[in-house]
């Protein structure tokens, strides 16, 4: 295959699963966005987890509501499970890598709080413990899935991406939480911008 073929074919498959994600999520992200913004301004904060490169976007998205995406405003109380190295060697050794994530809900999660898990398989045993520890705990739990993801159907709601090659699972991911920081910035905080 031609370079600037190969080029062309993950771009147009990219922006396929994202077209199709959409015309299946749109009302389901609209809905999610706001549950999350009401949980917010109840004092909940906003807790990510995922491995490997699921891993990066926890704590990209964790950064962004943190920080801010558009708006210049006040933080918003979030953390990724996946970004203290000392936790992320500690439990594994202490416990098992199964309770990575399931120790660190069991500490920080509170009823008032939304707890986003992000697996492209869906399998990872860390992040489905967590999610039911949260959900034991009364969070509101969101999972961001591949295809397959099934093993996740505990969630609240479960965001399940249309594919099974984990590139555009993962481009499709941090697409989705991108929308939903800008969504959830601008329900609290779009009077700032009147």
């Amino acid at each position: 295959m031609e370079l600037e073929e190969m080029v062309k074919e993950a771009f147009e498959e990219s922006i396929r699963v994202k077209e199709r994600f959409l015309k299946e999520n749109i009302k389901k992200i609209i809905d999610t966005s706001s549950k999350i913004a009401e949980r917010i301004k109840q004092g909940g904060g906003v807790f990510f987890m995922g491995n490997g490169g699921s891993a990066a976007d926890a704590a990209h998205l964790s950064a962004e509501l943190v920080g801010k995406f558009y708006i210049n405003r006040a933080p918003i109380r979030s953390a990724s499970f996946a970004s203290n190295p000392s936790i992320l060697t500690e439990i594994p050794n202490d416990f098992g890598f199964e309770y990575l994530f399931e120790r660190q809900v069991e500490s920080y999660v509170k009823s008032e709080d939304v707890v986003i898990g992000i697996s492209t398989s869906g399998k990872s045993v860390n992040v489905i413990r967590a999610l039911k520890k949260a959900k034991e705990i009364g969070a509101f739990t969101i999972g961001f899935t591949g295809k397959y993801g099934d093993y996740m159907g505990m969630c609240d709601v479960l965001f399940k991406v249309d594919s099974d090659k984990t590139p555009r699972i993962q481009e499709t991911h941090i697409l989705l939480g991108h929308t939903l920081c800008q969504l959830i910035e601008y329900e609290i905080f779009g009077d700032d911008l009147k």
